[in-house]
């Protein structure tokens, strides 16, 4: 990490600092672990606690923290730790953009268009009639196929892989193993299967006598398009649209291992954590929050500012603003209440037997 110091990143930051702030820092800490040369992050008070045990000269820390007493020599202060935690590590990140220019084992077709001052990887290939903007960071072996569009300042890292018109915005950044625009899943039979039954009755109509089928493939010819400020994690797939794009609104982040199905609609500035799934043709509004392993059921609308907690099942509608939880998913106050009853059941049929057996001896003793 480049050396800075605290008075360089509380200016950074916005942040108010006292002590002598010309103390140069080499990298961040936890305040146990820190040595001499580390700025310690010591964002609430049980971290504060542990600067002593390190050996931190300077530390982030809460507004109103007695910095003296706790042995630093200089101090930066922040009220909000998990905004201040944004900007500090932007600020330090070191983003390991490559040099501009096309490895010479990279195959780009002639058609292509390259911004100025793009960096494309060793063997990585880009197909005809793909355009990306300037400024971009294409990693090593990465595809990127016929008639992507991908905006200015876009980092794909390696072994991305983006299918046939594939339309991404601004300041994009894909993790490794992103895959974008493949075929959605969606299969057909010539007669209604068992599954179209199940559905369509709710398993109450017979299925066992449903003939053995063979599985029609629906094709995909939608695409993706994505908004700018797009961040999308590690082994996370978008598939294409069948015949309109699959759309990812503006500001969205995904997190690693997220599937996004065909027709699917992301509004901007939402949350998608890790191993959400959400199925074909589903609409959500914007900055809507779907937590760890959150699975939403195709052709379903969420409105906007929905939060569900991790792994919840949202098998109908959900208006907006709502906060949900469970399978499946209800509103989460209710949910808590109703898990807090299902816990306390066994305690009440062990009261309800005990009353029974009492008024079985009187009845006895009458």
């Amino acid at each position: 990490m480049t050396a800075h110091s605290v008075k360089y990143l509380a200016q950074a930051l916005s942040a108010p600092a006292e002590g002598d702030l010309s103390i140069v820092f080499l990298g961040v800490s936890e305040p146990a672990d820190a040595g001499c040369d580390d700025l310690a992050l010591a964002m609430s008070p049980e971290y504060v606690a542990d600067i002593p045990a390190g050996s931190a000269r300077a530390a982030v820390v809460p507004v109103g923290t007695d910095w003296q007493a706790a042995g630093l020599k200089a101090a930066i202060f922040v009220d909000r730790p998990r905004l201040a935690m944004a900007g500090l590590t932007g600020f330090l990140t070191q983003t390991g953009g490559g040099t501009p220019g096309i490895h010479p084992s990279a195959i780009v077709d002639d058609t292509a268009s390259i911004g100025a001052n793009c960096s494309v990887g060793p063997y990585s290939v880009i197909g005809v009639g793909v355009k990306i903007g300037e400024n971009c960071v294409i990693g090593s072996h990465i595809s990127i196929e016929d008639g992507c569009v991908i905006g200015a300042n876009a980092v794909l890292q390696s072994g991305v892989r983006l299918g046939r018109n594939v339309v991404i915005g601004a300041r994009f950044f894909a993790h490794s193993g992103v895959v974008i625009g493949a075929d959605g899943f969606s299969f057909v039979t010539p007669e209604p299967s068992a599954a179209e039954q199940a559905r369509k009755t709710l398993g109450k109509g017979a299925s066992k006598d449903t003939p053995d089928q063979d599985w029609l493939k629906i094709h995909s010819l939608g695409g993706v398009v994505i908004g700018d400020d797009v961040e999308i994690g590690a082994n996370s797939c978008i598939d294409a649209g069948t015949v309109r794009a699959t759309a990812i609104g503006s500001g969205t982040k995904i997190d690693d291992l997220v599937q996004v199905a065909h027709n699917v609609i992301v509004g901007t500035n939402c949350l998608l954590c890790g191993q959400v799934g959400i199925a074909g043709s589903s609409h959500l509004g914007n900055n809507v929050v779907l937590g760890g392993q959150v699975g939403v059921g195709d052709n379903i609308t969420i409105g906007d500012q929905v939060v569900a907690g991790g792994g919840s099942k949202i098998m109908s509608n959900v208006p907006k603003g709502r906060a949900v939880l469970g399978y499946p998913a209800t509103k989460m106050a209710g949910y808590i209440e109703s898990y807090k009853a299902l816990r306390r059941l066994p305690r009440l049929m062990r009261d309800f037997e005990a009353l029974q057996k009492s008024v079985s001896k009187a009845r006895d003793t009458d």
